[in-house]
C-alpha cells in the first residue's frame, strides 16, 4: 500500500533526531557534497541545472520501453539467432512468422485492452518510438514494413524469408535477457501477456519487463556518471532514486542506501564502493553503468541482470533462483563486512490498514 509506505517513511524520517526537513523548492544544484534523488517528475527549473551540469543529451525526459524477456523461457528451436543482411555477432534472435500467424497476431494487437491516458499524453509520439499497436492501426502491412519486416533475415533451417519477424536483441552479455525490438506499448501487461505469447518462440515467455510509454525524467548513466552516479568534475553530487535509470520503489530505496554509503565515503576521504554483480544491486548497477548509451532505458530489478552461476545451473528455474538469491545474500554480507558496512536494524512491526 503506497500510501501507508510513504506514510511511514514520512513518519521516520521527521522523528529522526539527525535529519531537517526543509519543504522548499530547489530550483539548482548545491554547490557542497549532496544526492540527488528527485524523482521520475523533477521540476523544470531542476531539470534544466541537471541538464547544464550533464549536458544536453545527459536527460531524457520521455520514455518508451520495449518489453525484456527472460533467455530460458523462449523456444530456441523455433527462434534462429541471424543479424539483418548477417551484420552482427549473434546478438539478434527472431521468431519468424508466416501470413496466418502474422495476420492472428495483428488482429489480437488491435483488439487488445490499453492503459487510459493522461493529459501529458497529448504530445504527439515520436516517429522512432511509436506504440506497436498505433503502428499496427496504421495498416495490415505497417508492422511488416517497420519493426517486423524479414528482409534480411532468413530462416538458415529453410533457407525462406518468413513473412514477418519478430526480433528479439540481447541485453546482457550472458544472454539471459532479451529486448523486443520496436515493441515499446501502452497494453496492459495482462495484454502483453497474452498477444505476444501469441508469437511463435513465445508461447512461454517470461517477461522481466513489460513494455510502457510515459512522462518519465531519467539521466543517461552509462555516459555522463561515474559507476557509482556522480559526473566525474563533481565527486561529491550523487544521483539517486529512479532519476539515475532505476525502476520501483525497492531498487530507488536501495540506490539511495548506497548513495548515502558512498557520499559519507567520500566525505571521510574514501573510495567508494559497489556490491559485486553476483547482487540484485551490484548487478543492476552493472546495468546503468555497462548498457548501450544510444540504448540506455530505465530497469527493474530481475534475476536476468545477475551474474550467471558458474558451471552448469539446475534445470529447474525455481531452484536456479533459489541459488542465485542465497550466494547474493552470501556475497552482499562479504561485501559489507569488508568495508565496515553496518546491517540494518530489524524491522518494526508492520503497519495495517
Amino acid at each position: 500500500d503506497r500510501d501507508l509506505f510513504s506514510a511511514r517513511m514520512t513518519e521516520l524520517v521527521s522523528a529522526h533526531p539527525r535529519i531537517r526537513i526543509e519543504r522548499r523548492e530547489m530550483t539548482g544544484l548545491p554547490d557542497g557534497p549532496a544526492i540527488i534523488a528527485t524523482g521520475p517528475l523533477t521540476s523544470d527549473a531542476l531539470s534544466a541545472a541537471i541538464r547544464e551540469l550533464l549536458g544536453h543529451e545527459g536527460l531524457a525526459f520521455y520514455d518508451a520501453i520495449a518489453p525484456i524477456i527472460a533467455g530460458d523461457s523462449i523456444d530456441l528451436a523455433i527462434a534462429y539467432p541471424a543479424a539483418r543482411h548477417g551484420k552482427g555477432d549473434g546478438d539478434y534472435l527472431n521468431c519468424p512468422l508466416d501470413r496466418e500467424q502474422y495476420r492472428a497476431f495483428l488482429e489480437a494487437l488491435r483488439a487488445a485492452d490499453v492503459y487510459p491516458g493522461h493529459d501529458w499524453e497529448n504530445i504527439p509520439y515520436f516517429e522512432g518510438c511509436l506504440p506497436i499497436e498505433v503502428m499496427a492501426a496504421r495498416g495490415d502491412d505497417t508492422l511488416r514494413f517497420g519493426p517486423m519486416r524479414p528482409v534480411g533475415l532468413p530462416d538458415p533451417r529453410t533457407g525462406r524469408t518468413p513473412y514477418a519477424v519478430v526480433q528479439l536483441r540481447r541485453e546482457d552479455r550472458a544472454g539471459q535477457m532479451w529486448n523486443m525490438v520496436g515493441f515499446q506499448t501502452r497494453l496492459r501487461t495482462g495484454e502483453q501477456r497474452r498477444v505476444f505469447r501469441m508469437i511463435p518462440g513465445l508461447e512461454h515467455a517470461e517477461f522481466l519487463r513489460y513494455g510502457s510509454i510515459h512522462r518519465n525524467t531519467y539521466l543517461q548513466f552509462p555516459a555522463r556518471l561515474t559507476p557509482w552516479g556522480a559526473p566525474p568534475d563533481r565527486p561529491d553530487l550523487l544521483f539517486a532514486g529512479q532519476l539515475t535509470g532505476v525502476e520501483g520503489y525497492t531498487e530507488s530505496a536501495a540506490s539511495g542506501i548506497l548513495a548515502g554509503i558512498n557520499l559519507d565515503r567520500i566525505v571521510r576521504g574514501e573510495a567508494p564502493t559497489l556490491p559485486p554483480p553476483t547482487t540484485m544491486l551490484g548487478a543492476l548497477y552493472r546495468y546503468l553503468r555497462e548498457a548501450r548509451p544510444a540504448e540506455f532505458q530505465p530497469m527493474n530489478s530481475n534475476f536476468g541482470l545477475l551474474e550467471p552461476l558458474p558451471g552448469p545451473a539446475p534445470r529447474d528455474r525455481q531452484r536456479r533462483r533459489e541459488l542465485l538469491a542465497e550466494r547474493a545474500l552470501r556475497d552482499l554480507h562479504a561485501w559489507m563486512r569488508e568495508h565496515g558496512i553496518a546491517p540494518a536494524p530489524e524491522p518494526a512491526a508492520p503497519v495495517h490498514a
